[in-house]
């Protein structure tokens, strides 16, 4: 027998073996949601999540003088630089769509009362009226308000006998909120955490002809270990002790929510929860909560494990941001405030 007929019994047989085969075609009722993931451009429209420039916060850190830039060896990519150069640096990100900065200050001396907090001339008012000059209305300037970088001991309000005082400690949290808003400041961002003080702000920038200042609080602030690289970046480690007293406990979300209502009623114009990748569902109940916008704080520590496994090769980075952030949104934030901001956006990592 040739190979030309081996060839032609080999199909024959093949064709037999189908013959036995039944082929089962699906019916018209078989759901197919993979239509809609087949290209990049067919999932784009379907989204239900999205992303943008506008959404995302730029956190800086300021210090006093002239001429200076100093790194933050835990937070890669991130800086200490004094106004001056901060503003190249706003400049660059303004183009590349950045239009929302946090200032963090770091001033020349610190004291029990936090002196440097209610200082017109301090590093942050300073430097909020040379944004503001430089930039008007196309930037926004949001100013975080806590005595924590001002203070010889590291807490958030005045200590007295070893204790963190609450009432006595909200005329100097106001005070600082309304020097930073006379400068200039868009927003006033109190991170304290003591009871009342959303309250007491709302009132001094009132009575002051402020009234026009938002007020963004820190409504749902843990107690967290993802702030370690931050109190390098800030120099603002209690000297005792830690903020547990003040701050909220990581288990407690009802809590939280409470904590949010409160801020509302006494005035706060947006509400945050911080960290974020860890309290997902504290921005969710706290989106199903209120009817003003809710921002996350995607924190220092946060950042630095995605920079740290990035560097060690274990992840690809841009992907891992972009899922982190896409996280936070979907779960219901509709400002982030992240230090992943201007790799996202010089990278496109966003699409």
């Amino acid at each position: 027998m040739t190979a030309e007929h081996d060839h032609e019994d080999e199909q024959n047989r093949l064709l037999d073996d189908d013959d036995d085969q039944e082929i089962s075609i699906p019916g018209p009722g078989l759901v197919r949601p993979r239509r809609l993931r087949r290209t990049g451009v067919l999932r784009e429209a379907v989204a239900e999540t999205r992303l943008h420039p506008d959404m995302l916060v730029q956190p800086h850190f300021v210090l006093p003088g002239s001429g200076q830039r100093e790194e933050i060896g835990a937070m890669p990519g991130i800086v200490r630089e004094s106004a001056d150069r901060l503003l190249t640096t706003v400049a660059a990100d303004l183009e590349l769509g950045l239009r929302h900065v946090l200032l963090f200050g770091l001033p020349a001396e610190k004291s029990p009362t936090a002196d440097g907090a209610i200082d017109p001339d301090g590093v942050v008012p300073a430097a909020i009226r040379q944004l503001k000059r430089e930039f008007g209305d196309d930037l926004l300037v949001s100013a975080d308000i806590c005595v924590c970088a001002y203070t010889d001991h590291g807490h958030c309000g005045i200590v007295r006998d070893g204790e963190v005082v609450n009432d006595e400690s909200l005329e100097l949290l106001a005070g600082m909120a309304t020097v930073c808003a006379a400068a200039g400041a868009d927003v006033v961002a109190p991170s304290d955490m003591m009871d009342g003080r959303v309250g007491a702000i709302r009132v001094a920038l009132d009575t002051q002809g402020m009234s026009d200042v938002a007020i963004m609080s820190y409504a749902a602030k843990y107690a967290s270990a993802y702030y370690g690289p931050f109190r390098e970046a800030a120099d603002s480690a209690p000297a005792f002790g830690d903020r547990r007293s003040y701050q909220m406990d990581p288990r407690n979300v009802r809590e939280a929510i409470k904590e949010i209502l409160l801020d509302v009623e006494q005035g706060a114009d947006i509400v945050m929860v911080k960290p974020a990748l860890a309290y997902l569902d504290v921005i969710r109940r706290a989106r199903e909560a209120v009817r003003v916008p809710v921002a996350c704080y995607n924190v220092s520590g946060e950042y630095s494990m995605v920079k740290a496994a990035a560097h060690a090769g274990l992840i690809e980075e841009g992907r891992v941001v972009l899922e982190n952030l896409w996280a936070m949104a979907r779960a219901g934030a509709d400002i982030i405030i992240t230090y992943h901001g201007r790799d996202a956006l010089r990278e496109r990592w966003l699409p």
